[in-house]
């Protein structure tokens, strides 16, 4: 039994197998990219090389940042993303860990990897890392309450707080997803936001500010964050397929694993496509959106699986 639970958090679907399929991620999402831009993109072993790449350099620590901290962070925001894909229903109706409330426990998870950035570029005491971690932080706030109301709708409709009975109840139901589609949209650009993608890549504006809050790192550390971007690419992904798309979830292993990593890439290359066709918005237009578009119609939407809620019951 306890072989199995290291098995499954270190191996598949754990720690091993969220690193691979993230890299695979990115792969997706740089080549698909390329293509929408006419150009050829990366090779698919680009990622891994980046990886060893970084890994074969020395960690550099700046004399006036706070070494603990910035050592830290790309620690913790790995560790934060991996525990959230542990709650996660993938190719069948339960996650490998399951309880009441875990739908609020992988949203909280998933603000962690925000706050390591916000507190790594603080603590490198950089002028650029300072500057992006302030974008980072503000950005958070703009965000963060569109993507939980666009998952608290469905969460709401399905009368449950735990993501595998949310899938098992919309598996059953599946005309009710229609319902959710303007969550579906809200969510998916909440998630850009928390991945800083274009256009809401204001915090790493390279043609601003160098590397944003990363600009002070470099070697492991550097590569921790990476990684951890990666993988909250596959988390997010797969949180997203988890609520709006939970069909087919019956299939058996084989062909419940090969649709869930259709579902997976086929939102990465929602992703892709936003980033290509939008350009970068400055900080105070993208809050004007958030708060003036994208929660407003999460919070309708909150309201509309409310009342057929209501109607359902009676």
């Amino acid at each position: 039994m306890m072989a199995n639970v290291f098995f499954n958090v270190l191996i598949f679907p754990g720690f091993l197998f969220i690193v691979v399929f993230g890299m695979a991620a990115e792969y997706v999402d740089r080549k698909f990219c390329a293509k929408l831009q006419n150009r050829i993109g990366p090779p698919w072993y680009q990622p891994f090389a980046d990886l060893v790449k970084l890994v074969a350099k020395e960690d550099i620590i700046p004399e006036e940042a706070d070494a603990g901290i910035f050592k830290l962070m790309p620690v913790m925001a790995v560790t934060a993303s991996i525990t959230a894909f542990l709650y996660i229903p993938l190719w069948q109706t339960q996650a490998l860990f399951s309880f009441y409330g875990d739908l609020i426990v992988v949203i909280y998870l998933l603000t962690i990897p925000t706050l390591a950035l916000f507190l790594g570029g603080w603590y490198s005491r950089g002028v650029f890392s300072r500057i992006g971690a302030t974008r980072t932080m503000t950005q958070f706030f703009a965000y963060e309450i569109p993507l939980f109301l666009a998952i608290l709708a469905p969460a709401m409709l399905a009368d449950s707080w735990s993501l595998s009975e949310i899938t098992v109840f919309y598996s059953r139901h599946l005309w009710l997803l229609l319902l959710n589609s303007a969550g579906f949209a809200i969510a998916l650009v909440a998630l850009l936001g928390k991945l800083e993608r274009v256009p809401f890549d204001i915090p790493e504006a390279e043609t601003e500010i160098v590397a944003g809050t990363l600009t002070e790192y470099s070697g492991r550390l550097l590569a921790f964050f990476r990684i951890a971007i990666d993988i909250e690419l596959v988390v997010g992904s797969s949180l997203l397929a988890a609520v709006f798309l939970p069909f087919g979830l019956n299939l058996g292993f084989t062909l419940g694993f090969v649709l869930y990593l259709v579902k997976v890439l086929f939102i990465v290359a929602l992703i892709s496509l936003l980033r290509t066709i939008f350009a970068r918005l400055r900080i105070d237009q993208m809050i004007n959106f958030c708060w003036k578009y994208v929660a407003p119609v999460a919070f309708l939407q909150l309201i509309v699986d409310l009342v057929v809620k209501g109607i359902i019951k009676q």
